[in-house]
């Protein structure tokens, strides 16, 4: 294994150890492709801004791995249904799927250039049990084919809770949860999405605060059980969630 990834790595399985991960070398070598394809794929569409290897392993590889604070690593192992809302470059979604590997995910995004790097992704490290969806959560929401089919529901997406939780909690299975990955500083965001959480069936259950493993990024996971179904008339047209958040 080529020696310009021997710091990463090493910082890495620290990570790993600290979040209770035990990776086969194969998964490892997956990460490091991805990265790989991450990276040269970046040269000709914005994927993200971070590309430096050890800045990857810990604010997208890590960070996306910590669900297992919330979310019991049985469940990860046993096959649960996941769906990944605005994955974007494919976090948390494709190192969920390669660290647990019989977890069945569906990646959501708008932007059909990144659906289309994603299924190459996956192609590339032989996944089974992955789909894809390009188009909206508020479309995509209301179809009878993904509501309320999932178990648990991720996103990283960058949009404020109660616009989160109209795109995401009607994708969940009464008894599942929505689990949204924030920045530390979310207190006054929580505290304006309650009225938006309720109306979608769902409850704050769990605002674990925590520092990614090897950093020192402040994190918050927001676990959010669904508690009734979704009402029909939820989610709203596509832009409305956005533009006019529930309050």
């Amino acid at each position: 294994m080529s020696q310009i990834y021997e710091e990463g790595l090493k910082i890495f399985y620290k990570g790993l150890e600290e979040l209770g991960i035990e990776l086969s070398e194969k998964q490892i070598d997956q990460f490091i492709k991805y990265y790989e394809m991450l990276v040269e794929k970046n040269k000709v569409m914005n994927l993200t801004a971070i590309t430096e290897f050890n800045e990857v392993i810990v604010k997208h590889f890590i960070d996306s791995l910590a669900l297992v604070k919330v979310v019991d690593k049985d469940d990860l192992s046993n096959g649960i249904s996941i769906i990944d809302i605005g994955t974007g470059a494919g976090f948390p979604g494709i190192p969920l799927k390669i660290a647990f590997p019989n977890i069945n995910i569906t990646l959501l995004d708008s932007l059909n250039k990144r659906i289309n790097f994603l299924k190459e992704v996956s192609d590339e490290l032989g996944f089974e049990g992955i789909d894809f969806i390009h188009g909206r959560s508020e479309d995509f929401g209301r179809n009878p084919q993904f509501r309320e089919k999932f178990d648990i529901c991720v996103s990283r997406a960058v949009a404020n809770l109660a616009t989160l939780s109209e795109f995401c909690v009607p994708f969940v299975k009464v008894g599942g949860s929505f689990i949204s990955y924030k920045a530390g500083d979310c207190g006054e965001e929580v505290k304006e999405s309650m009225k938006a959480v309720e109306k979608m069936g769902g409850k704050i259950i769990n605002q674990l605060e925590y520092m990614v493993p090897t950093s020192d990024l402040n994190r918050v996971l927001l676990f959010i059980e669904k508690e009734k179904a979704t009402p029909k008339s939820f989610p709203r047209k596509a832009g409305t969630p956005a533009k006019e958040p529930i309050k």
